[in-house]
């Protein structure tokens, strides 16, 4: 099976095949819209972005493309690396106009496949002109807000078209991007010198030729306010790099404990992985109130977003300090070492998601751990987060009728489509569960190999292999278990397969490696700092899911989400309801709080008045449990594994 990354340049021999447009013999041309084929592209696209129209948030398009005469399919990328579904959306292309020389083509949308243009080569031409906008979203209700007026994130997979019939690895092309002059930008990308790629007066920046996938697989932000931190020791021959973006100047301020801390995530995963899978790396991340939030990985670089107060608001959004170390961590997990079914030879064929509980699950536990050994989360943060997760878990109505393994399907089915009841319908399960099940080896590990090995040890020889390799290392099921048997010897395949695939009365919550490594979890009346500390883009949630059984949106006193069962539901209540009064005054979350309190006796009986649409009624809940907060306690006579994984190394 050929690779998908190939190498960080073209090679030369391919460079001088692909300079004679048509220089292939008409039977190594791929038919239109055939199967990707392994074979050089006969010459270079060319791609032009104007990102500087920060008004409208257009990105305006030119496009060159070598041809053939002939029927062509052109693709707009639909599957994407890193979202593991197709997220590619064909409407956000408009204008588009296609033309051999002076001659204006006719361009036909395919019926059932609406990212494939069919067009008809004339004789004589060798090279298609194509200009088009692509229209990043202005509304964020249900997109991805990818441009503002201080901060751009060009995604090259949106603003361009690409020939059907060959694989992206062997499509060489050459980018220049024109930002607003003066911003600043980061980016994977360098120029032909191997350098960091200078604008011109103008704001063009010209990036050396390398493959169609690397070019996707190296995205660039840009914007007004701009820092750059080195991460490494100078000098360093593969330097990490944290470039900083905010709405003002006040989103670039970090402590000297800060970049400390950031300094010590790197300085963690070399010793975890003992390697790296790339030339640099960049870490982009923005603060913004109006750009979205994000996590995406690449191999030389991610794209990280949250909102402002990264920085200033340390311990308020702890889950924030995890994104970093979780997608620094994909380098390895999910770029270099690589699902077989999710590498695919373009952005057109479909994934397969099967294994996403390793790529994104193992990368989730390796994250929450590096992010404890850098010291961006203390140690009672990072036991209040492994207590949430396991609340969550034991509480997950939906693994009596759905399995884990399935979850891994919900990026093709849609993950971001409005889940009315996420604890029944279940959701992107294989990250956080997944997570559990992770921490349950590493401790077992621990524990059959008498405290000599670890899952740091599977680390080292799955993802820390081959040293300064790029091209992509796939793997199957039957590798992972392979890997863990070299580590310790124990049926992995019956350990790993019961925790995928069990449903019903035998999918109990894996928590036993919370208590393998000296904890469990317990429920009491006080909520953790983190809980109460945390928001979503500073719109605060109220919690009480796990007594009354639903949460509340406390900007438009909405109710959230209703636990499939528990006693909101059976009292009749569901999600996107406003709840307006508790024992008919105001709502206010302290109110509903002191309710649920006031009746652990049975005497005062939950009282809620909610709007549902144009509809207003009362609701009665007698629930008597009282508030419910999970947290993390040590079980007396057992060492404390739990802190030996989270410990610096």
């Amino acid at each position: 099976m050929p690779f998908g990354f190939r190498a960080a340049r073209i090679a030369p021999s391919l460079l001088a095949a692909a300079a004679i447009a048509g220089s292939l013999p008409v039977s190594a041309v791929p038919a239109a819209g055939s199967t990707p084929q392994d074979v050089p592209y006969p010459g270079v696209l060319t791609l032009s972005v104007d990102a500087t129209d920060i008004n409208h948030r257009v990105f305006v398009v030119h496009e060159t493309i070598p041809v053939t005469p002939g029927p062509l399919t052109l693709l707009y990328p639909r599957w994407l690396p890193g979202y593991h579904g197709p997220v590619g959306q064909p409407n956000r292309l408009a204008g588009l106009v296609v033309k051999a020389g002076e001659r204006q083509l006719a361009w036909q949308r395919d019926p059932v496949d609406p990212s494939q243009f069919h067009i008809d080569v004339p004789a004589g031409a060798t090279q298609l002109d194509l200009d088009f906008q692509h229209l990043n979203p202005l509304e964020g209700s249900r997109n991805n807000i990818t441009a503002t007026r201080t901060i751009v994130d060009v995604q090259w997979a949106g603003a361009l078209l690409y020939p059907a019939g060959y694989d992206v690895s062997r499509i060489p092309v050459q980018a220049r991007l024109r930002l607003p002059v003066g911003w600043g930008a980061a980016t994977a990308l360098r120029d032909n010198a191997d350098q960091l790629a200078a604008a011109d007066a103008q704001g063009w920046r010209a990036f050396g030729t390398l493959s169609l996938e690397h070019l996707v697989d190296s995205p660039v932000v840009a914007g007004s306010h701009f820092k750059r931190i080195e991460l490494d020791a100078p000098g360093s021959a593969r330097p990490v790099v944290l470039n900083l973006f905010g709405d003002d100047e006040a989103a670039l301020t970090a402590t000297p404990e800060q970049i400390v801390a950031h300094r010590a995530l790197v300085h963690q995963a070399d010793l975890l992985f003992a390697s790296r899978h790339f030339r640099h790396y960049d870490l982009m991340l923005w603060q913004s109130d109006e750009k979205s939030d994000e996590g995406l990985e690449h191999h030389e670089s991610s794209e990280n977003g949250t909102a402002t107060g990264y920085f200033e608001d340390w311990n308020k959004a702890i889950q924030e300090r995890e994104l970093l170390p979780h997608e620094y961590t994909h380098s390895w997990n999910g770029k270099f070492r690589r699902p077989a079914d999710l590498w695919t030879p373009n952005f057109n064929v479909p994934m397969q998601d099967s294994l996403l509980w390793v790529y994104e699950g193992q990368t989730q536990y390796w994250g929450r751990v590096l992010s404890s050994r850098s010291g961006l989360i203390n140690a009672q943060q990072a036991r209040d987060e492994w207590a949430d997760v396991a609340a969550w878990a034991e509480n997950r109505a939906g693994r009596r009728w759905r399995p884990l393994q399935d979850t891994t399907n919900d990026a093709a089915i849609g993950d971001d489509a409005q889940k009315d009841w996420q604890s029944w319908q279940r959701d992107v399960d294989y990250y956080d569960e997944t997570s559990l099940i992770w921490l349950e080896a590493d401790v077992l590990i621990r524990q059959e190999s008498h405290g000599q090995r670890s899952l740091d040890d599977f680390a080292k020889r799955f993802f820390g292999i081959e040293d300064g390799r790029m091209e992509p290392l796939t793997y199957r099921f039957e590798d992972v278990v392979a890997a863990l048997n070299r580590v310790q010897s124990y049926d992995w395949s019956t350990f790993l397969r019961h925790r995928l695939d069990a449903v019903g009365s035998g999918a109990a919550a894996p928590l036993d490696g919370l208590r393998r490594a000296g904890w469990r979890l317990v429920y009491g009346e006080k909520e953790s700092e983190n809980a109460s500390n945390s928001s979503h883009r500073g719109e605060k949630i109220s919690d009480f899911s796990y007594s009354i059984g639903l949460t509340v949106s406390d900007k438009e006193a909405r109710i959230d989400q209703v636990a499939w069962n528990g006693p909101a539901f059976k009292a009749g209540l569901a999600g996107g309801a406003k709840l307006l009064a508790v024992d008919m005054r105001e709502y206010k979350p302290e109110r509903l709080a002191a309710a649920i309190t006031a009746n652990k006796d049975g005497s005062h009986p939950i009282e809620l008045l909610v709007k549902d649409g144009e509809h207003y009624r009362v609701v009665s809940i007698d629930w008597r449990g009282g508030l419910r907060y999970p947290s993390l306690e040590r079980i007396p006579g057992q060492p404390d594994l739990l802190s030996a994984v989270l410990a610096p190394r």
